[in-house]
């Protein structure tokens, strides 16, 4: 738990921009129309593939007994497979749509 704490105390800075990150995130996808979704989608599989790619480092670069890094890199690795295989399924299913009979 002091590990936690300790953590916590020398990266104030960078939980401050999670916070910032998320909640515009949040907000920029809650103004976007439902009709631009699908694009928007199939572009932030790039950066879902350089979250992936950072997240691999993360863990790489951690040490064995870091368990905290290795849980935000593991997680970082999960959530970002999941966007990829979402926005291209979702971007096929588009495509598919547009394909003549």
């Amino acid at each position: 738990m002091l590990e936690i704490l300790d953590y916590l105390k020398d990266n104030v800075l960078t939980i401050n921009l999670w916070i910032i990150t998320i909640y515009l995130g949040f907000e920029v996808i809650s103004k976007v129309p439902t009709v631009l979704h699908t694009p928007l989608m199939s572009g932030s599989n790039a950066i879902s593939g350089i979250v992936i790619i950072g997240a691999i480092i993360l863990v790489r670069q951690s040490a064995s007994d870091d368990y905290l890094s290795l849980a935000i890199g593991g997680l970082g690795i999960i959530l970002g497979t999941i966007n990829v295989v979402g926005g291209h399924a979702v971007t096929n299913r588009m495509l598919e749509m547009f394909k003549k009979k």
